[in-house]
């Protein structure tokens, strides 16, 4: 069973839009996979219309007291299942704190949940809210690869750089971290100027480019992911690429 983790450390760029598709396209070609909401607002569990809530809550997920098996449900899609948020999520630092006394296992119990469903999946995925946090600290441990949405602006390279040169302060493994351009609009001359510089200025960042479309806005309208309800959309032929870029390092 392989991890991959939607993360960033800005929220608003595209990290829930790129975990809900990659799953679908993960799912539709033919993988066993998991989407685990890890974000208290819920984005993803709302667009899979699954109902928010979590029998015992962060709490008794995070420290084992009620299986993680128990809490996944099916979505519409086949091959796909979703671990969905609620607002007891919004304590889960604190939960975390408080699973162990051990500071390893704290930074590790979320990968330590994953392993119950190593038999059950080929790909997890986890949507993770935007902050740096004992959840994401988790999030960075349990993951095998990092997908990295940044929007292209001046202040892309620097986040990119905090999460990498933080990823290199982990002992042990490491991710494989790749990031790629999200919500870019062509008409903006810095966007296009950042989109063909900053790949060649930085390892780990991906020519790849999800254009600002409306169709990718119409996801909270449709409740679905963009390649089922618009599938010849050039955003949707963009995530595909993607997933293909993310597939190869599994």
């Amino acid at each position: 069973m392989k991890i991959v983790a939607s993360y960033t450390i800005k929220g608003g760029v595209g990290k829930t839009t790129t975990a809900v598709n990659l799953a679908y396209l993960s799912a539709e070609s033919g993988l066993r996979t998991l989407l685990w909401d890890l974000d208290p607002q819920g984005a993803a569990t709302y667009l899979f219309r699954i109902r928010p809530y979590v029998k015992g809550g962060s709490a008794k997920l995070v420290s084992g007291k009620n299986p993680i098996e128990g809490a996944r449900k099916g979505t519409d899609f086949e091959n796909l299942d979703l671990l969905p948020a609620d607002f007891t999520y919004r304590n889960m630092d604190i939960d975390l704190s408080q699973s162990t006394s051990s500071q390893r296992r704290v930074t590790r119990a979320l990968a330590a949940r994953l392993k119950d469903l190593k038999d059950d999946y080929d790909v997890v995925f986890l949507d993770t809210p935007p902050s740096l946090s004992l959840v994401s600290e988790n999030v960075l441990h349990a993951a095998d690869v990092v997908i990295v949405p940044i929007i292209p602006t001046v202040l892309a390279a620097r986040t990119f750089d905090q999460l990498t040169e933080f990823i290199e302060t982990f002992e042990g493994k490491k991710p494989k971290v790749i990031a790629f351009f999200s919500m870019a609009d062509r008409r903006k001359s810095l966007h296009n100027e950042i989109i063909a510089n900053l790949p060649a200025e930085r390892d780990g960042i991906s020519s790849i480019v999800i254009p600002a479309l409306s169709a990718i806005e119409q996801m909270s309208v449709h409740r679905s992911p963009l390649p089922d309800f618009a599938p010849h959309s050039p955003a949707t032929d963009a995530y595909r690429a993607l997933w293909s870029e993310v597939k190869a390092l599994l």
